[in-house]
């Protein structure tokens, strides 16, 4: 019999480089189609090894999610940004490799960064989603989020509406 370790740890700066392919390879799977082709390259670009280094050395909270050794998924998280919702914790990002998603390891990363927040003193949870993002709107709908607010996101010419799912 053999047995898989999934382990879910905070990130260090020499993650940086495994939490920017899990970005690469989910952002360009998540937003390809939706979010300009351009605005996307640049996205994703700016977000390599070593900003990623940099936010978690300067304290960004980034979980990992390791599957059989590799890093399949990451979670940020920390305070509430938007005060119209009455939540004390965010789930910046969260983020798994295309041929890991559907397989449960989400819930399990985003539960993780539940207990972070709820760890820290931050009572409830939101997250935000693109609204044409119909995978990630789907997973915070399964897991009891609750639609609580609209916006916009601005990539280029391009206005995007977003959604804000809450956990109380």
């Amino acid at each position: 019999m053999s047995t898989v370790a999934i382990e879910i740890r905070p990130a260090r700066a020499d993650d940086a480089a495994s939490v920017a392919d899990v970005h690469d390879a989910a952002w360009r799977n998540a937003y390809r189609g939706l979010i300009p082709g351009r605005e996307l390259e640049r996205m994703i670009e700016r977000r390599g090894p070593s900003w990623w280094a940099g936010a978690i050395r300067r304290g960004s909270r980034v979980s990992l999610l390791i599957f059989a050794g590799e890093t399949v998924g990451y979670a940020s998280s920390g305070r509430n940004r938007a005060s119209t919702l009455a939540v004390g914790g965010e789930v910046y990002e969260l983020y798994l490799k295309p041929e890991y998603q559907g397989l449960g390891l989400g819930r399990r990363l985003f539960q993780a960064a539940r207990g972070d927040l709820a760890a820290r003193g931050l009572s409830g949870a939101a997250a935000w989603s693109l609204a044409g993002n119909d995978p990630a709107c789907g997973f915070y709908a399964r897991l009891g989020g609750k639609l609580a607010a609209r916006g916009v996101e601005h990539f280029g010419d391009v206005t995007l509406e977003k959604f804000a799912y809450v956990w109380r």
